[in-house]
């Protein structure tokens, strides 16, 4: 299997010191019988660990970069992630990388590639395919003028451009080199109804496979008006799940296009080119609703569960909650897509794409003590239970069938140094 990321903002050296549980504040806090055994990778800084179920470094990698927010433990050993690095353009997004990395499991640094200049910038999230290839989720610019000929309102236009939310598919090779293969930009798939002149006019409602260019929901006019943060691959549907935190949307495409294909309405397996298969999360963007039936809130790491787990095939989630009406705290979320067909989804005219509730749904007993503004991740395991990563408290913890606490970990490193057993990681 691919181990997925778990990313924390913080910096330095890893050590830990394992006394008796009861007086643990970091490391490991809890690790019952019911934890399933196995192993959790995380980044820190420059650093990438493997550790096991009793908090013991297994592994560790190195890079002269700090992390992209993404990383991830292929099936043959190898470490791809991604990298910050300087941009030498003014392209600035939250979760900038711009360059990945492959390292054998000894930490050699077998293969590099930059994907970040004056007119693009890798950002948050890559998917390594099983051909061997790599998606990753990129930033282009949209100019004033483009922006205005695309439907954009002239008076939501604060710094004179938006940003292209892109994603590129690339095939590695040699030590540094790589060749672009797929490409499907947000630009070709969107839908307006400020400027009757313009050729995307439409009515919003009627367009749901569209995105309105108009619709701000949390970005308040920045050009990061969409802040895609994590790009995912079905490969037996050969599908792609992306998420756009500033709309509070997740959404599905499809990946068996041709580029051009991608650019329109038609074409590829699924019949609809690069426009949205199906959206889920916050109907108000596509005229579905109102805000009552708004769900997301900032959401992370939407993926497809996979095979091996009881709830293959539906769609799990970190629910951020940021900006939630009535207080902010975080949730997990499984959901089940309805569709008529395998990778065909029910969608009937006027009514917002399903489900109407989770199936499945995890808050803490008292709902704010588990909040996580930014970041942060859940995948289901083998055996059902979940393994949550709380992002900004540096927190991992893994949760039964009855959401109790089975296993927990506290990563020490902090921005201010490493912590010792018995400092408070929330100071």
């Amino acid at each position: 299997m691919i181990f997925k990321k778990y990313f924390f903002i913080l910096t330095g050296f890893f050590f830990f010191i394992i006394p008796s549980l009861a007086q643990n504040t970091v490391g490991i806090i809890k690790n019952s019988e019911n934890a399933v055994a196995g192993y959790v990778l995380f980044t820190a800084g420059k650093e990438t660990y493997l550790i096991d179920e009793c908090g013991q470094v297994v592994h560790q990698w190195f890079s002269n970069y700090v992390s992209g927010k993404s990383v991830y433990l292929l099936e043959n050993g190898n470490l791809l992630r991604t990298a910050e690095i300087e941009n030498p353009g003014d392209l600035e997004i939250p979760g900038k990388g711009g360059r990945i990395e492959l390292f054998d499991w000894d930490g050699n640094l077998i293969w590099s590639y930059n994907y970040g200049d004056t007119v693009k910038m890798q950002h948050h999230d890559i998917y390594p395919l099983p051909n061997g290839n790599i998606l990753l989720l990129a930033i282009t610019e949209i100019s004033k003028d483009e922006a205005i000929d695309l439907g954009r309102d002239p008076s939501k236009l604060p710094n004179n451009r938006l940003y292209n939310e892109q994603i590129v598919e690339i095939q590695p090779s040699g030590t540094d080199q790589a060749e672009v293969v797929w490409e499907w930009n947000v630009k070709d798939h969107l839908i307006q109804d400020f400027d009757s002149t313009k050729d995307n006019f439409g009515v919003i409602a009627e367009h749901p496979q569209k995105l309105d260019i108009n619709y701000l929901g949390i970005s308040g006019d920045s050009q990061n008006w969409l802040h895609f943060n994590s790009l995912q691959y079905n490969a037996t549907l050969d599908q792609i799940l992306i998420s756009t935190r500033m709309l509070s949307e997740i959404y599905i495409i499809d990946h068996t296009t041709t580029t051009a294909e991608a650019a329109t309405g038609s074409g590829g397996t699924y019949g609809k080119g690069g426009d949205f298969l199906y959206r889920w999360g916050n109907p108000q963007v596509y005229d579905h609703g109102f805000s009552s039936g708004q769900v997301l809130f900032g959401q992370h790491y939407p993926h497809w569960i996979p095979e091996t787990s009881p709830d293959a095939g539906k769609i799990i989630l970190f629910n951020n909650g940021f900006n939630r009406p009535g207080g902010n705290y975080s949730e997990v979320l499984i959901i089940n897509p309805p569709v008529t067909g395998a990778g065909t989804y029910t969608y009937s005219t006027g009514i917002a794409y399903g489900p109407e509730q989770p199936d499945y749904r995890y808050t803490a007993p008292n709902k704010s003590d588990f909040s996580s503004n930014i970041l942060s991740s859940a995948q289901q395991l083998s055996n059902g239970n979940i393994l949550i990563c709380e992002g900004t408290k540096g927190k991992v913890f893994e949760i039964d069938a009855n959401q109790d606490v089975v296993w927990e970990y506290i990563n020490p490193v902090s921005t201010t140094g490493i912590l010792d057993q018995g400092d408070d990681p929330a100071t």
